[in-house]
C-alpha cells in the first residue's frame, strides 16, 4: 500500500511517511493509491466483530505488516482504546421511529476525535521509539481536535504539542481540555481569531521543508491520513450493524444505509465516501450549520468562504474551509491530481472555486446536504428530549434535524453521526430548556490550574501568529536538545554504559 497527493505532485510514499506529514509537499493531502475493495464474503465474516478488533482489521488494509507487524497492530490499537468509558468504545442508541444514534464521544474528550487521536498517538510514538527520536505536533482546532490530541499525547517523551484555539469561540470544557494540561510536552495558544485564521499560519509553517525536516513538524488534525483511515472503521461498523443485511440471502445485493452527519472540516464525509469506494453502499448526508460552504458547494456549486465564520451553537462544524474537501474532490474526478491542484490553488488564493456543473452533479450523485439554524438545533434537541429523555449536543442536533424534518424513505435504513456528548456543551443544553447532571470528571476541570499563551489581533496577525509559533517550535526542539544533551553528561559522569 503506497500513498500520494491529491495535487499530483508526490507518489509512492508508505504509512509511515505520511503519518509523519502534514500536508504533502505540493500542498495537497496524502490519500491511498489504489482502494481497497471490500468483498460480501469479507462484510460477512466483519459482522459481529467487537468496534476494536474492526479497527485492527481496516488498518491492516493500509498498513503493511513489514512496517507494523499484526500482533503489535492488534495491541497498539487495543491499549489506544482501552480507556473510553463503554466496554464497546461506540454504542448505538435506538430511539423513538427509527432513530439510530451512533455514539462516537465516549472517549476522555468526549468527542469523535479521540477514536483517530488515541490510534494515531500509539502509532507515532510506536516508529518515534523504534527509530529512537522525536517529534513536534502542530495543531489548529475549531475546538475538539486540540484537546483531543493533547490528552493523547501528553507525557510521552518523543512527543511535543502545540496547539492553537480560537479563543471565545469554543466551549468552556473544550477549553479547559486543553488548558489545564500542565505536562512539559503541551504547548497551548489562544487565539484572536477563528479557526480558519489559524489555518494560514499554520499552511505557512507546514509549508516551510526546512522547518518540517529540522524539527519533525507534523500534523495531527484530519490533514493526517491515519485520522481518516481509523474513522473509515466506524463507517463499516455501523453499515454493519444496521444496513440489515443479514436479512439478505447471502448472495443477494447489499443493502444501501444512509449516513447523516454533522459536517465542518468533512473528515469524516470524506471518510464515508472513501467506504463507498470500498464497496459498501452508503448514501452520505452532510448536515451543516449556518456556515454552509458544503450546503452552497452541493445545492449550486459555489466553492466559496463567507466573509467572516460565523458563530453558532455547535462550534466544532464554525468552518469555512471544509480542507477535507479536497479528498472528496480527487476521488471524484478519478483521482486527476491536476485538476485538483488547480481548483484548489485558485481556492487558496481567491477564496472562492466555482464548480462546473458536470461537476457540481457528480458531487450531488453521492453527497445530499442540508442547513441548520440555531433555531432548528434547538427544536432538535428539545424534540428528542421530549419523545426520547435522550440529550443531544448541538453538532449531533444539526444531524438529527434530518430525522424529524426529512424523514427516509420506506425500506432505507438510516443512522445519524453523535460527533460529542452533550456534556461539553452546557450553554446549548441550558438554552433548550434541560438539564442534566454533568459528569464528575467535567465538574473537576474547574478546579484544574491553567496555562497557555495568548496570540493578539494584530495589523499583520498571520505573519506575527506564524513568527510566535516558529518561536515555541524552535525553542521546544532546544530544549529537548538541551535535556538530551545533560542525559549524555550524566550517563558518562556515572560511568553508564
Amino acid at each position: 500500500m503506497q500513498f500520494c497527493s491529491t495535487r499530483g505532485g508526490v507518489h509512492g510514499w508508505d504509512f509511515r511517511d505520511v503519518l509523519f506529514s502534514g500536508y504533502a509537499p505540493d500542498g495537497g493531502m496524502f490519500m491511498p493509491e489504489s482502494v481497497p475493495v471490500l468483498s460480501p464474503d469479507t462484510l460477512w465474516c466483519w459482522r459481529g466483530l467487537p468496534y476494536t478488533k474492526l479497527v485492527v482489521e481496516v488498518t491492516s488494509l493500509f498498513i503493511p505488516s513489514q512496517l507494523i507487524p499484526r500482533q503489535d497492530l492488534e495491541v497498539l490499537v487495543s491499549e489506544a482504546l482501552s480507556g473510553f468509558s463503554v466496554p464497546e468504545v461506540v454504542r448505538i442508541a435506538r430511539l423513538r421511529d427509527g432513530l439510530s444514534v451512533l455514539e462516537l464521544f465516549h472517549g476522555e474528550t468526549l468527542a469523535f476525535k479521540d477514536l483517530a487521536m488515541t490510534c494515531t498517538v500509539r502509532f507515532l510514538d510506536y516508529f518515534l521509539k523504534k527509530e529512537n527520536r522525536r517529534a513536534t505536533v502542530l495543531v489548529g482546532t475549531s475546538g475538539d481536535t486540540g484537546g483531543s490530541a493533547i490528552q493523547s499525547a501528553k507525557g510521552l517523551s518523543g512527543l511535543d504539542v502545540v496547539v492553537v484555539y480560537p479563543r471565545g469561540r469554543i466551549t468552556p470544557v473544550q477549553e479547559k481540555h486543553m488548558i489545564t494540561c500542565l505536562e512539559n510536552n503541551v504547548h497551548v495558544f489562544a487565539a484572536e481569531g477563528s479557526s480558519d485564521d489559524i489555518d494560514q499560519p499554520l499552511r505557512s509553517l507546514f509549508a516551510d521543508q526546512e522547518l518540517v525536516k529540522s524539527h519533525g513538524l507534523m500534523s495531527l488534525n484530519s490533514v493526517n491520513w491515519s485520522r481518516v483511515m481509523i474513522q473509515l472503521a466506524h463507517f463499516i461498523y455501523v453499515y454493519l450493524e444496521l444496513s440489515g443485511m443479514e436479512q439478505n440471502e447471502t448472495d443477494a445485493a447489499l443493502p444501501e444505509l444512509q449516513v447523516v452527519v454533522p459536517t465542518g472540516g468533512a473528515g469524516n464525509i470524506a471518510a464515508g465516501f472513501i467506504v463507498k469506494q470500498m464497496g459498501l453502499p452508503l448514501k452520505l448526508v452532510a448536515m451543516v450549520n449556518s456556515n454552509d460552504i458544503v450546503h452552497r458547494t452541493v445545492t449550486t456549486g459555489d466553492f466559496s468562504m463567507a466573509a467572516n465564520v460565523t458563530q453558532t451553537l455547535a462550534p466544532a462544524i464554525d468552518i469555512q474551509d471544509p480542507y477535507n474537501m479536497e479528498r472528496v474532490f480527487w476521488l471524484l474526478l478519478d483521482r486527476d491530481g491536476g485538476s485538483v491542484k488547480n481548483m484548489m490553488e485558485e481556492f487558496q488564493q481567491t477564496h472562492r472555486h466555482s464548480l462546473p456543473e458536470n461537476h457540481r452533479k457528480l458531487l450531488s450523485q453521492v453527497l445530499s446536504t442540508g442547513t441548520v439554524t440555531d433555531e432548528g438545533i434547538l427544536e432538535t434537541m428539545r424534540r428528542c428530549w421530549e419523545e426520547n429523555q435522550y440529550v443531544l449536543c448541538p453538532h449531533t442536533a444539526v444531524a438529527v434535524w434530518h430525522h424529524y424534518h426529512c424523514p427516509p424513505s420506506p425500506g432505507l435504513n438510516r443512522c445519524y453521526v453523535a460527533t460529542a456528548s452533550p456534556d461539553k456543551f452546557q450553554a446549548a443544553v441550558q438554552r433548550a430548556g434541560l438539564t442534566f447532571d454533568l459528569p464528575e470528571a467535567v465538574q473537576a476541570l474547574d478546579k484544574l490550574a491553567t496555562r497557555y499563551e495568548n496570540l493578539e489581533r494584530s495589523l499583520d496577525w498571520s505573519k506575527d501568529w506564524e513568527e510566535r509559533l516558529r518561536e515555541k517550535i524552535q525553542s521546544v526542539t532546544s530544549s529537548r536538545e538541551k535535556e538530551r544533551d545533560l542525559g549524555l553528561r550524566s550517563c558518562h559522569s556515572s560511568a553508564c554504559p
